[in-house]
């Protein structure tokens, strides 16, 4: 394990593995946010709420 060390900068190797680490992270988030069901800041009543709309129009 200590060999791959000599071949990559261990500083340079985990602030790029943190920083695809986060940006992933975003990207989940981001991705369950649009959808209905694991939207936690909208709840699921936008949906319901919309479709009464629609409905009613």
């Amino acid at each position: 394990m200590w060999r791959i060390w000599l071949l990559f900068d261990p500083r340079r190797t985990l602030i790029a593995l943190f920083t695809f680490l986060f940006a992933l992270a975003l990207l989940i988030h981001f991705i369950l946010l649009s959808t209905d069901r694991f939207n936690w800041l909208e709840g699921p009543r936008r949906a319901a709420a919309l479709a009464i709309r629609t409905l009613l129009a």
